[in-house]
């Protein structure tokens, strides 16, 4: 597979894993593709611990199915992403950004943007929504087979200077080196974000994983190899998203006063 083939094929995977474990000499090469990111002064500021233990990576699956329910019970997923959704392809051409929600349960469907919706959220909690959601969260992140979290030195990640913001970049550069070559290995790979919302929660991973004082962790991811195409599950509430802004409102050309076409 060639670059802007990778680049172009790149997604987040929604849904479950082969059970499969995922191979040293992939994850070594995960690792490796991270490892040849930019970093400022050559830093190299990221740290990465692999989970393959199956306890830590249930107790991490149990926090991101509890904040799951947690952000979607109390609103705070609503208030934070509404400004995302989109209800329709056409609507998702039109803004060329966002989510299309096209999974939902059959007796949903009809009420997909009142579901969708903070003032629904009554509706929500008494059809026992966000715990469906919970539960379905954390089989996906349990039944993953590697869990990757991403981590900063402290002695370069300094937040309130220059440098936090270079090991930042640095980071994510070196994170969509592992994503392009999850592409490259039939593997697929989702960010575990929901336990990054509730700040109990990121201590409690935190703390699972004993990272030391002199590393920050930034981030978790859970990985594995794809299903065959006629294997594949989408979750009950799914959506889509590979609709990407065209270049003229993206670009502009010498200035941000002349767009480019």
């Amino acid at each position: 597979m060639d670059l802007i083939e990778a680049i172009r094929n790149r997604r987040t995977t929604n849904g479950p894993f082969k059970p499969d474990p995922v191979s040293k000499a992939h994850q070594h090469l995960l690792i490796e593709a991270a490892s040849r990111a930019p970093s400022h002064f050559n830093s190299q500021p990221w740290r990465f611990i692999l989970i393959e233990d199956s306890d830590i990576r249930q107790k991490i699956a149990a926090i991101g199915g509890r904040t799951m329910t947690q952000l979607f019970a109390e609103g705070r997923f609503f208030r934070r992403y509404r400004k995302y959704f989109r209800f329709s392809q056409q609507e998702m051409e039109e803004k060329q950004d966002g989510i299309y929600i096209d999974t939902m349960p059959g007796p949903l469907r009809p009420f997909i943007k009142q579901v969708f919706n903070e003032k629904a959220l009554g509706l929500l909690n008494t059809l026992g929504v966000p715990k469906l959601l919970g539960n379905d969260n954390q089989k996906l992140v349990a039944n993953s087979p590697l869990l990757l979290a991403a981590l900063l030195t402290k002695e370069e990640y300094v937040p309130d200077d220059l440098s936090g913001f270079y090991c930042l970049l640095s980071l994510g550069m070196a994170i969509e080196n592992i994503w392009l070559m999850t592409t490259g290995l039939g593997m697929g790979i989702q960010f575990v974000s929901t336990p990054m919302e509730i700040p109990e929660a990121w201590q409690e991973i935190n703390d699972l994983l004993k990272v030391p004082p002199e590393l920050e962790l930034m981030a978790v991811y859970r990985l594995g190899y794809l299903p065959d195409e006629k294997e594949k599950v989408r979750p009950r509430i799914d959506w889509q998203s590979k609709q990407r802004r065209t270049i003229s409102r993206l670009a502009f050309r010498d200035t941000c006063e002349r767009s480019e076409e």
